[in-house]
């Protein structure tokens, strides 16, 4: 039976992981390593300045006082004898679509899994309702998992529309999107008076086309998004150059 560490950024208790969790026990060996708290927006973080601390649970997840990707780094890298096969990260609680995937701990969580050599999957319910069609397709995706060759250092970044299984089309391979800027950040008073601020609410859609992510959750499709953890735009490289031969 094939190895899978499950992780998340929503914390440990979170439905969603428990939902994944339960879909994937009929076909696999399970380990769920998680944070002890919600660290939505952690992205690729490492706790570097303290050691961390892993606690078994009553229900035999285990807790980590730290970011997503530090609970990945520690479930394959060297706590446990057995090497996990897949990495899945999820189940989130709302969308990880175009520029989200930049802050999403999710994506992270998956993203650290790759890195450290692991096939990776990111899942993310578009809403907080139809956990268990998430489920659905955590698993029959990962019964076929052995059939699918990524290149090196990628995963795959799935998004499910929040819907009952019945209403679910079928599935997408799509692209990122891209949202508008956020709006600005919103003033409040602390109880002393003090001013603070809370991060606004992501942009609009500015790129919604029909191959991308978004597109395909309006229409009630699976986004199959393959990701890179490469980030260099190799199609600029030539115009970089041209500028510094000009600057000499």
């Amino acid at each position: 039976m094939r190895r899978l560490l499950l992780s998340n950024d929503d914390g440990v208790h979170a439905p969603g992981l428990r939902a994944l969790h339960d879909a994937l026990l009929p076909h696999a060996r399970l380990r769920v390593v998680a944070p002890d708290r919600d660290k939505s927006g952690a992205s690729n973080s490492l706790t570097l300045s303290r050691p961390l601390a892993l606690a078994s649970l009553d229900n035999g997840f285990y807790s980590v006082d730290g970011t997503p990707a530090d609970c990945v780094y520690l479930g394959v890298n060297g706590v446990w004898d057995e090497r996990p096969d897949l990495v899945i990260s999820g189940i989130n609680h709302g969308g990880n679509l175009g520029d989200d995937v930049l802050y999403s701990g999710t994506v992270a969580a998956a993203m650290e899994g790759r890195n450290l050599g692991m096939a990776a999957i990111a899942m993310s319910l578009v809403g907080s309702r139809h956990f268990e069609t998430a489920g659905r397709v955590a698993a029959s995706l990962v019964g076929a998992a052995e059939q699918l060759s990524l290149p090196p250092r990628s995963l795959l970044n799935v998004n499910v529309p929040d819907l009952p299984w019945s209403e679910i089309q079928g599935f997408r391979v799509t692209r990122l999107g891209y949202r508008g800027p956020a709006a600005r950040p919103l003033e409040v008073r602390d109880p002393r008076g003090r001013l603070r601020y809370w991060i606004a609410a992501v942009g609009e859609n500015a790129d919604d086309g029909p191959d991308t992510d978004f597109a395909a959750i309006e229409a009630g499709y699976v986004s199959i998004t393959p990701l890179q953890t490469d980030l260099t735009r190799h199609a600029a490289r030539d115009d970089v150059q041209d500028w510094l031969d000009a600057l000499t």
